[in-house]
């Protein structure tokens, strides 16, 4: 009979293009997002949390930067409950993003919703693309949208809150910028240059715009024209336009002055008589009325016609946020940090649910981003507090160490018992130490009988330990003795001179 063959083990490996997320990291995202959502229900916005399932069908067109059909997200055919085997079953597909599914729920449950409806939403999206260096096929996203308004008191609003989060977060302000552009304003230029809808060269230039932040002026010139030279050294074929066609896109993309009226009148140079550029301008205008009234200056906010990401997707005012401090490279090269948050007006979304156009602006954090900027800058603990560790000194007494836990935990304290082998104390300590523990109590038969504990203050443990000249340390034993009643006030005093 033959030997059956045995099988492998799988391999412990992650799958490619994911990462594991430990407690420091995981309990530090959880922190910022407490805040972002605190200064998001301030602002009145409900929480919401749609499935990470939807079906193809609704998510539609996958992902607004992406051309192929069907590319970028993680789908699979249901089988058909019915029974019959050649009725193939729904498509579904994990979420893209977090706009999708509120586009979805808007149209489902709008009856039963208020209008305008004011929502936000935190979580994992999942996009399959290929990874590269920070960046994953899972991430987390943070959104805010009105959806049922055309006011721009709305998109002003999305403005100010976004720049309350980043100050909130920890990005100070002259650290940060909001810049705000409009896709109407580039329609008026489209026009301007003689490139009506349907015009195949409409797609080569908002390409072309695309690339300003690279390629800045001249290069949007050239590619705009014969075309140009890339880093590589290879040949670009350019657009084809002549040089009084492409002046239209050159002053839009330079149009920002010293201020706001400055800007508008630049603006207005570039759209010329277009009536949908206008009407975007004027959009503008509201909008920087309205954070000028509510105190929101240039500092913060600003209109920045050279914002021009993503203005495909959206259909009118668009904004991102930019950090502007400096970090170094992987290779050791200053450059600004760059943006960390972008969104805008989309109201043709909810339309293919609905038949009916329903105006909607929101904002998408992205949440890595912001937390590699606040590490950048200092304002994130470099290692949580761990629980308080009750160490076993004798197996026996467990439920004894149990009760010490229980009571510590009523209080509010952070606390587990030592469950790994306790004949080796050193190596509770070590654990201890592991787990970022801030105190170890320690009861051993000894103490038992004369009803007290052993309080050991690891944080000034450490301290001592790299510093045991310090005089300031001498008067603060870092283990000391007290009556096993007094253990959750003693624990409580360390906590909080530690905090303090």
């Amino acid at each position: 009979m033959a030997k059956a063959k045995k099988q492998p083990r799988p391999k412990a490996v992650t799958p490619k293009g994911f990462r594991d997320y430990f407690g420091e990291e995981v309990t530090q995202r959880r922190h910022m997002l407490g805040q972002i959502a605190d200064v998001y229900h301030q602002y009145g916005f409900d929480a919401l949390e749609s499935a990470a399932v939807e079906t193809v069908e609704a998510l539609g067109k996958f992902l607004p930067d992406v051309d192929r059909p069907n590319a970028g997200v993680f789908a699979w055919q249901e089988a058909d409950d019915s029974g019959a085997e050649d009725k193939p079953g729904d498509w579904m597909a994990l979420r893209y993003d977090l706009t999708a599914p509120l586009a979805r729920v808007y149209a489902q449950h709008r009856n039963d919703l208020p209008n305008p409806y004011r929502r936000y939403a935190m979580g994992p999206v999942w996009r399959n693309e290929k990874p590269g260096p920070g960046r994953y096929r899972q991430f987390y996203q943070c959104d805010a949208d009105t959806v049922g308004t055309a006011s721009m008191a709305a998109d002003a609003e999305i403005c100010m809150m976004l720049s309350d989060t980043l100050e909130r977060v920890g990005i100070p302000r002259g650290d940060y910028v909001v810049r705000v552009n409009n896709r109407k304003v580039l329609n008026g230029v489209l026009e301007a240059m003689g490139l009506a809808e349907g015009d195949p060269k409409r797609d080569d230039v908002l390409r072309t715009i695309d690339k300003f932040d690279k390629v800045g002026e001249s290069g949007v010139r050239e590619l705009l024209g014969k075309g140009r030279l890339d880093a590589s050294g290879a040949y670009i074929d350019g657009v084809g336009l002549s040089e009084a066609q492409a002046e239209p896109v050159i002053a839009f993309l330079t149009s920002r002055a010293e201020d706001i009226v400055g800007t508008m009148t630049n603006l207005r140079a570039a759209v010329g008589d277009s009536a949908i550029g206008q009407e975007g301008i004027a959009e503008l205008e509201q909008i920087g009325a309205l954070l000028a009234a509510a105190g929101y200056g240039s500092d913060q906010v600003v209109i920045d016609p050279s914002i021009v990401r993503g203005l495909g997707y959206y259909t009118g005012p668009v904004f991102e946020a930019e950090l502007t401090f400096e970090i170094l490279d992987e290779k050791g090269r200053k450059r600004q940090f760059g943006s960390v948050a972008g969104g805008g007006r989309y109201d043709g979304l909810v339309k293919r649910f609905t038949g009916q156009e329903v105006p909607a602006v929101g904002v998408s954090i992205g949440v890595d981003r912001l937390l590699a900027a606040l590490r950048e800058k200092g304002r994130l603990a470099a290692t949580p507090t761990g629980p308080v560790v009750v160490t076993v000194m004798d197996r026996a007494r467990m439920a004894d160490y149990q009760a010490m836990v229980s009571e510590l935990r009523q209080a509010g304290i952070r606390a587990e018992v030592y469950l790994g082998n306790p004949k080796n104390f050193g190596n509770q300590l070590k654990y201890a130490d592991k787990r970022h523990s801030p105190v170890a109590v320690i009861e051993g038969g000894e103490e038992k009988e004369r009803g007290v504990v052993q309080i050991k203050d690891l944080i000034l443990g450490a301290k001592i330990a790299e510093s045991a000249t310090l005089e300031e340390w001498k008067e603060r034993p870092s283990q000391f003795e007290v009556p096993r009643a007094d253990l959750v006030s003693s624990v409580r005093e360390i906590l909080d001179r530690q905090d303090g």
